[in-house]
């Protein structure tokens, strides 16, 4: 292992490649909660974070395994479920009096169409105020789940009727 005086060893996290400090310290400078998008091999989870002393808190989370509750029938992994978990996200967090944040993806690379912009799309139209822009999101079809059920018809069923009997069935939980 280098020594010495000009040696410079990176933060644990930046070693890790779990931290970008350039882009988290430009998202922690605008003053507004974060909005946290993570995807796994099976869900989607989207959180309300605001920088601490002590650490990150978390104050809102939705996660896509939540849908099921909701009647939702499809994978808890998919841009649809992503879109419906951004709104279930922007519905507790407006209950619990949060109506401003920014989009942190982490290091989820910025491709337009991807699901962590579907979450957004989902957040916004839940009614939260996310700054955003119009070309990075996927498209309609895409959100209501019309690619899944023209590609898989007998595995999806009847998605795109789903995603919207549940988007109503989110939209009503808003107090």
């Amino acid at each position: 292992m280098a020594t010495g005086p000009r040696y410079f060893v990176p933060f644990r996290r930046r070693h890790e490649g779990k931290t970008d400090y350039y882009r988290r310290m430009s998202l922690l400078s605008s003053g507004s909660p974060r909005m946290v998008v993570r995807k796994t091999n099976r869900q989607i989870i989207v959180q309300l974070v605001v920088p601490g002393s002590e650490g990150d808190r978390t104050l809102v989370a939705a996660y896509s395994a939540e849908l099921a509750g909701y009647g939702y029938e499809g994978s808890t992994a998919s841009t649809p479920a992503a879109y419906l978990t951004g709104m279930l996200f922007a519905v507790k967090a407006l209950n619990a009096g949060y109506e401003e944040g920014i989009l942190d993806i982490g290091l989820a690379r910025a491709k337009s169409g991807a699901r962590v912009f579907a979450a957004l799309k989902g957040a916004v139209d839940g009614g939260l105020d996310i700054p955003y822009g119009e070309s990075i999101l996927p498209d309609e079809e895409r959100l209501k789940g019309a690619h899944i059920a023209e590609y898989a018809p007998e595995q999806a069923g009847n998605l795109v009727a789903n995603v919207e009997a549940v988007a109503l069935a989110i939209k009503k939980e808003l107090v």
